[in-house]
């Protein structure tokens, strides 16, 4: 069977590009399949909505903010929190931004992106690897966090030592939630070409995993944009930051 008969109807990749994809029991690298699978998975899709009472909601509940203002009056916000339940520790989530680097110079800064369902959009969305805290090792540090998931979900193995940097807490939608992560920036140097290792996704897990030049990632997110796909603001962002180095680098400001 084909890639191409493999990916109908997902949207997935353009037919060309090195890539990985990792869906349940599928691993597709480049153009060699390395999985044996049964089916063609269909899309995913949301069947139905309906308000959720917070008594009802297993991972989210739904706040109600007293506060008082720079002017000393009295308002009320809404915001939306995780609920501190097994498997979700109330920890920061972690994103992993890996930046990959041949030592021969065999091809460019890259680094890796995933295509994911998310269902309160309802698309495929864009966006960095990212974890929420180990349920199993609550002393899990964002570090290891970053190092493990990166493993699991794309087969790179890196150590401590390869990390380069940890941010704060940061956040990206605080009017809407309380929700905080930690950006971890892992540099992988590989000995001389690309190299797309066997990633070990857990059950049930369908993501896309794809290797993008660092100087061409805004066009590519840009491109995903154009045919219907979601992109995750912290990713976007980043590439805009990169783009916008680079033309202030080549004197768009002089």
């Amino acid at each position: 069977m084909t890639e191409q008969a493999l990916l109908a109807g997902r949207h997935l990749f353009r037919v060309g590009a090195p890539r990985q994809i990792t869906a349940g029991c599928m691993t597709i690298v480049g153009h060699r399949s390395i999985r044996s699978f049964s089916t063609i998975m269909a899309p995913a899709k949301v069947i139905s909505t309906e308000p959720l009472e917070n008594s009802r909601s297993k991972f989210v509940t739904l706040t109600k903010i007293s506060y008082q203002d720079e002017e000393g009056k009295q308002r009320v916000w809404e915001c939306a929190e995780r609920k501190v339940v097994k498997g979700h520790t109330g920890k920061d989530a972690v994103a992993i931004l890996a930046i990959l680097k041949s030592k021969t110079d065999a091809f460019p800064l890259s680094t890796v992106i995933i295509e994911q369902y998310r269902p309160p959009i309802d698309k495929l969305v864009i966006g960095l690897l990212n974890t929420g805290a180990n349920p199993e090792d609550p002393e899990e540090g964002p570090e290891i966090a970053a190092l493990r998931e990166l493993e699991e979900e794309t087969g790179y193995k890196a150590a401590l030592k390869d990390v380069i940097e940890c941010s704060s807490s940061i956040v990206s939608d605080p009017g809407m939630t309380t929700a905080k992560l930690k950006l971890v920036v892992v540099k992988m140097e590989l000995e001389d070409k690309m190299e797309y290792p066997v990633a070990h996704p857990d059950h049930g897990e369908h993501i896309a995993v794809k290797v993008v030049e660092l100087a061409k990632l805004k066009l590519e997110l840009e491109e995903y944009d154009r045919k219907g796909f979601v992109v995750d603001a912290r990713l976007f962002h980043f590439a805009s930051g990169y783009a916008m180095a680079e033309r202030i680098r080549s004197g768009l400001f002089s």
